[in-house]
């Protein structure tokens, strides 16, 4: 039997791993959370963005991007199933550790683990089943990592904590690519060189930030129908919530489409070695994530200071992405080294205020304290979905439907999309 966690009547207080934190959370807090969320992020976009590239263009480079969509899209199935159930089940974790903490640390070790698998492997196989072990234990990592948020964060602290998880994102691109092209080379030494980032960046705070142990008698025990039920959240009963979980899965979708194949695009459609003799196009994407990040870290503080002093949330998201799809729209329109430059800049100048303020306003939407893991496992589903989709849409808007101004049009299209559906929520202002 599976024990579930669910909310005490309101006439029962709750027990005090379930209530609302009105604490505010110190510096040892956020820069743990802070440093482990960068080390996840740095295993995962790494990978993604040059090593699994670098690696299978070795292996095949005749079908490099089918290989490459292959690859991350399975590994994208299983992070999708994975994270809502990871989610779930911490919630109703009794461990003396607390309910968060096994989970991060498990999914470190795991992830250093399939990391290491992945380094010798010579075949698309062999990779991908390598990579599907790398998604399933960050899934479980980012499970126990998003619920600690909400389980140690008041309300009017989360976009300002949400912009350091935030900006750790493009920082780890940052911070991977530099390891791979300038400390080491290839995917040899790669693999192991970030596995070792991301254990030794989580034990920080699995190592100091305490979570409260939830008593036995709040997890009754359930069926695996009725757990499993327990995954559909209705969108009729719960509106906010969907509409909030529809405009991430648009957001993140037109961002899994527009970054898939950017070190492809540099190379053949910006022909960014021919333009710079003796250089690489590894060398240009560099540039492009510096740029990328910088404005991230500009706006993400900025836009989680002024959204948690206003209290508002919608207006800074839907004009995050207005920016973010001016961005995309301007690599459509003109594909050039230039034009690539300046839409790096937008894009991470809206990124930064999305990634703080858009974390802050879910928090607020979540049907149950109880169920805060299991939920914001269903809220990543819509971070998952798109890079399943992403690999199929893109390769087809490549190769068929007009090349990289097709892809770029088309993302600029789901963010702005995005963007204004988020003015439909109600309960967060």
């Amino acid at each position: 039997m599976i024990p579930e966690a669910r909310s005490a009547p309101a006439t029962t207080p709750l027990p005090d791993t379930l209530a609302e934190p009105v604490t505010r959370v110190g510096r040892r807090f956020v820069g743990g959370i802070a440093l482990v969320s960068l080390g996840m992020w740095t295993a995962l976009y790494t990978p993604i963005q040059v090593l699994l590239a670098q690696q299978l263009e070795t292996i095949d480079p005749g079908h490099k991007e089918s290989a490459l969509g292959l690859v991350t899209g399975l590994g994208a199935v299983i992070a999708l199933v994975a994270t809502p159930i990871a989610g779930a089940l911490s919630d109703r974790t009794t461990s003396r550790f607390g309910r968060r903490r096994p989970w991060l640390a498990g999914g470190a070790l795991g992830t250093a683990l399939g990391l290491g698998i992945l380094a010798p492997q010579t075949t698309v196989t062999g990779v991908a089943l390598g990579w599907c072990l790398v998604q399933l234990s960050l899934s479980a990592m980012l499970a126990g990592l998003v619920a600690e948020v909400p389980d140690h964060v008041p309300v009017a602290q989360r976009a300002v904590v949400s912009a350091w998880v935030g900006a750790t994102q493009p920082l780890a691109v940052v911070l991977g690519t530099v390891l791979v092209t300038v400390a080491v080379s290839g995917p040899h030494s790669g693999y192991p060189l970030i596995a070792a980032v991301v254990v030794l960046f989580a034990v920080p705070f699995v190592s100091s930030v305490k979570d409260a142990r939830l008593p036995g008698s709040a997890v009754p025990a359930v069926g695996l129908s009725r757990f499993l039920a327990g995954f559909w959240i209705s969108p009729r009963r719960h509106r906010d919530f969907a509409l909030a979980w529809l405009t991430r899965l648009l957001v993140q979708l037109g961002n899994a489409t527009g970054t898939l194949y950017l070190l492809y695009f540099l190379r053949d459609e910006v022909h960014y070695e021919q333009r710079f003799p003796g250089r690489e196009a590894e060398q240009g994407l560099l540039t492009l994530v510096v740029l990328y990040t910088v404005g991230i870290v500009l706006t993400a503080f900025i836009g989680g200071v002024v959204s948690d002093r206003l209290g508002r949330r919608k207006s800074l998201v839907t004009a995050s992405g207005v920016v973010i799809a001016l961005g995309s729209a301007l690599l459509a329109i003109w594909p050039t080294w230039p034009t690539a430059l300046v839409a790096a800049s937008l894009m991470g100048l809206g990124y930064g205020v999305y990634v703080s303020v858009d974390q802050a306003l879910i928090t607020q939407v979540l049907p149950t304290a109880g169920d805060r893991g299991r939920d914001l496992g269903v809220i990543n589903i819509a971070n998952s979905i798109p890079h399943v989709l992403a690999p199929a849409i893109a390769a087809v808007l490549v190769t068929h439907l007009g090349g990289y101004p097709a892809l770029f049009a088309f993302t600029a299209a789901l963010t702005l999309l995005g963007a204004v559906l988020v003015q439909r929520i109600r309960s967060v202002p």
